[in-house]
């Protein structure tokens, strides 16, 4: 956005066509001099002055307010590191940063989350025209940095949680924190075609729950066997005018009465020794080419969308030492978003296999910064706040 649209947003009268010098009203000084960052053809030169009196003596923003940038660029010590950069990390951030705990966010080397590969976001509250993933994510990291977090976009090599400060390095950079969040997510996992990954976002997708509502009365497929992939297909029928089961093998893991269940829904049809060679279309995916995994013979089916539910991917590798897992590998949390270690928190996907939600990844973003800056407190790391930054 321009200064110019930045300004009528706020209701700031345009600039002069010729500016001239405002008289200076003794209060708060605002020098726009030096402003040379206007970038729409059509706005005015910058002010080349501007003083606003507003009744005493001008009064410093305090560090962590809006606008606030670290003096630090390249700082890598901290009261909290923030691994992840999905919904939780940046929430995480927001949260963290008007508490004055000046975080750092190694936020992975292909940062935003889940929600980088989403096209249409109608399901996140505050929109309701919908936004796009990408679009939704830049917004959290400038919200983020508004309030003087410092983001890094690059992979953990390692941790040490050993001890006090916590160690963390990145692309051989050592980052020291006396609490950290883990937000690292879950990746979904996809069958690796190169049209697969074209066509993700254009009717491509790994989320029913996020997607299903764009294929009302729409021919679709799901890919999968397990407990998710019947209950993504069952919650599909809700809009989809078909839904086609797609599983390589005879048999399923998932549960018998899902399968009974599935089968007697008159808008599933099952199909088993089924794979998906490639995804067909060019803009949008307008059918599969199948194979069947017995006799090798190929088939095409007409479809508008394909689901992939063959389960995630909890990013817990570097973590795997220091914290519990549960049986399918993800985090285990202790009273709301503690790990096992005290100071070291946990939020969004890389713990929930269950709601996996843009929408409640944010809100465990939130707890867990709201909970390591009261145990910073605690510590008498920092002070107590009497007056609540949240």
């Amino acid at each position: 956005m321009s200064k110019q649209q930045t300004d009528d947003a706020v209701g700031l009268p345009p600039a002069p066509a010729n500016p001239t010098t405002l008289p200076s009203f003794g209060g708060l000084s605002i020098d726009f001099s030096s402003d040379t960052s206007v970038a729409a053809p059509y706005a005015p030169a910058p002010l080349p002055d501007l003083a606003i009196d507003f009744g005493g003596p001008a009064v410093a923003a305090a560090p962590g307010g809006p606008g606030f940038v670290s003096a630090s660029e390249g700082r890598t010590e901290t009261k909290l590191l923030i691994v992840g950069s999905g919904p939780a990390g940046l929430t995480a951030a927001i949260y963290a940063a008007r508490a004055n705990l000046e975080p750092i966010v190694l936020a992975g080397s292909t940062p935003g989350g889940q929600l980088m590969l989403t096209s249409d976001v109608e399901n996140y509250p505050g929109f309701p025209d919908g936004i796009q993933g990408p679009d939704l994510m830049a917004l959290f990291r400038a919200q983020a940095e508004r309030f003087g977090t410092h983001i890094v976009d690059v992979d953990i090599d390692r941790v040490d949680l050993s001890s006090r400060p916590f160690r963390i390095w990145a692309r051989g950079v050592e980052y020291k924190a006396q609490a950290v969040i883990v937000a690292t997510g879950a990746s979904a996992m996809w069958l690796g075609l190169d049209s697969e990954t074209r066509l993700r976002g254009r009717g491509v997708s790994a989320c029913a729950t996020c997607d299903g509502f764009f294929f009302r009365d729409k021919e679709i497929a799901v890919v999968g066997g397990g407990d998710t992939a019947f209950e993504e297909a069952s919650y599909l029928t809700r809009f989809a005018s078909k839904v086609h089961m797609l599983h390589r093998r005879d048999e399923f893991r998932a549960s018998r009465i899902m399968v009974e269940r599935a089968r007697q829904n008159p808008k599933i049809e099952i199909h088993t020794n089924t794979e998906v060679e490639e995804v067909l279309g060019e803009e949008r995916v307008t059918g599969l080419r199948l194979v069947d995994t017995e006799t090798g013979v190929e088939r095409q089916m007409a479809a508008d969308g394909l689901f992939i539910a063959i389960g995630h991917q909890p990013n817990t590798e570097a973590f795997r030492e220091w914290l519990e897992l549960d049986a399918k590998g993800y985090l285990v949390v202790r009273d709301k978003t503690n790990s096992e270690i005290e100071g070291v928190f946990i939020a969004g996907d890389v713990h929930d296999h269950r709601y996996r939600q843009a929408v409640t990844a944010a809100g465990d973003g939130c707890m867990a910064a709201i909970d390591a800056e009261r145990w910073l407190e605690s510590q008498g790391i920092t002070e107590a706040n009497t007056l609540t930054a949240w």
